[in-house]
């Protein structure tokens, strides 16, 4: 196999480290490219109230999951608990003994490439693994990468690779970090790196996660999910706010239900069953071991004890299960989430006329899909899809 190694103290991962992250994989046709977050790096100290480990170490992994490549893509952490100094030749010896036989590249923006034969124990380094350097702008071409390539074949035998990456985010960290103190930025990083940053503060942020706008809750919520849910979320956020427009809800209300009615679909379940205990949530003995309805319910808590929207609390409660006589929110959330433009189910063409001529027949379709799949799976059937179930079927709701 070839495996990329991308180290870096990723102070934060921006989008140019993504883009250099995928021009990397296709010129060199990586099997495998692991995120190496430093530990201490020897060449620079860490800026003063950078993150800790734990947080560079999770922002590289929310930055690695945005590729999509979760079969391709891991984030390594053995720099981070290293003592002393974090140097690459040591780095490499530890990638070499984990695979064995297989082929390394050790990928570095331009700056890196060209003081690389000053790094500790170059030899070691060049004998270990190929080099792959990508120039951040178009001026980092064949003029800056020759000379520096030849003296490294010549001296060390080095195995050398160089691409520009056209349209390459031109930022550095420093100034990134300067940017995001002063409430900008956002623009060069991944939506979920970025929410990660406004959760936990980071980088002189002080975001109000009781008061976000529009924008920010999105990132905040993606940050909370991994990237393969981003299509059905944003899927779901759409088809929640055409609905809205046609029934006659408040759209951006709608909008932000479905932002986070899936924010904790990854929680585990002890994070759900401790989150529950923290809100008074009580739970049945089928919820208890069911993730998909523990998530409705936590997701619901958080939307309103944390970003402060009480009022959509039922919505975001019950989109998973449905109950008999829920609101027009309710509605509206529960049918976007079953046919949002991802969703691919025999059904689904008929679903969507439904919903915009008959909203309670799509509702009455959804729970009777709902219970005929839990038939089909010998399952248990929750009771507020039971009782949707059967209101919703009745001609006469009177």
């Amino acid at each position: 196999m070839k495996i990329g190694i991308y180290g870096g103290s990723f102070n934060p991962p921006h989008l140019g480290h993504l883009a250099a992250a995928r021009a990397a994989m296709a010129a060199l046709e990586l099997d495998r490219l692991v995120f190496i977050p430093a530990g201490d790096p020897p060449h620079k100290e860490l800026a003063p109230g950078s993150p800790g480990r734990a947080q560079r170490l999770e922002m590289a992994r929310i930055a690695a999951d945005q590729l999509l490549l979760p079969a391709q893509t891991e984030v390594w952490d053995t720099e981070l608990h290293r003592e002393g100094k974090s140097y690459t030749a040591d780095t490499l010896e530890e990638a070499a003994a984990r695979w064995p036989g297989d082929q390394l590249w050790l990928l570095m923006g331009t700056d890196m490439f060209l003081t690389l034969h000053l790094w500790a124990e170059p030899e070691k380094i060049l004998a270990l693994a190929g080099v792959c350097a990508f120039g951040r702008t178009e001026e980092d071409g064949e003029a800056v990468f020759a000379p520096q390539r030849e003296f490294l074949d010549r001296e060390f035998h080095a195995k050398i690779a160089t691409i520009t990456v056209p349209g390459l985010v031109d930022i550095s960290s420093t100034r990134l970090r300067e940017l995001l103190a002063q409430g900008k930025g956002r623009e060069f990083l991944p939506e979920a790196v970025y929410g990660y940053i406004l959760r936990e503060k980071l980088y002189g942020t002080q975001a109000d996660l009781g008061h976000l706008s529009l924008e920010d809750l999105r990132c905040v919520s993606y940050s909370m999910v991994y990237a393969k849910r981003l299509a059905h979320i944003k899927g779901c956020e759409e088809e929640a706010a055409r609905l809205a427009a046609h029934w006659g809800a408040d759209e951006g209300r709608m909008r932000r239900a479905a932002i986070l009615h899936d924010c904790t679909k990854y929680f585990t379940v002890q994070q759900h069953l401790d989150l529950c205990r923290q809100y008074g949530i009580q739970l049945s003995p089928l919820e208890r071991a069911t993730d998909k309805l523990l998530h409705a319910k936590t997701g619901a808590a958080l939307a309103r004890y944390v970003f402060g929207f009480d009022d959509l609390y039922d919505a975001i409660y019950y989109h998973t299960t449905a109950r008999a006589g829920m609101s027009l929110e309710e509605k509206l959330l529960y049918i976007a989430d079953y046919m949002e433009p991802c969703r691919d189910f025999p059904e689904v063409a008929e679903l969507r006329r439904l919903a915009y001529s008959d909203l309670d027949g799509a509702v009455a379709m959804g729970t009777a899909l709902s219970v005929q799949e839990m038939v089909q799976r010998g399952k248990e059937l929750h009771h507020d899809t039971r009782e949707a179930f059967e209101y919703y079927g009745k001609e006469d709701q009177t």
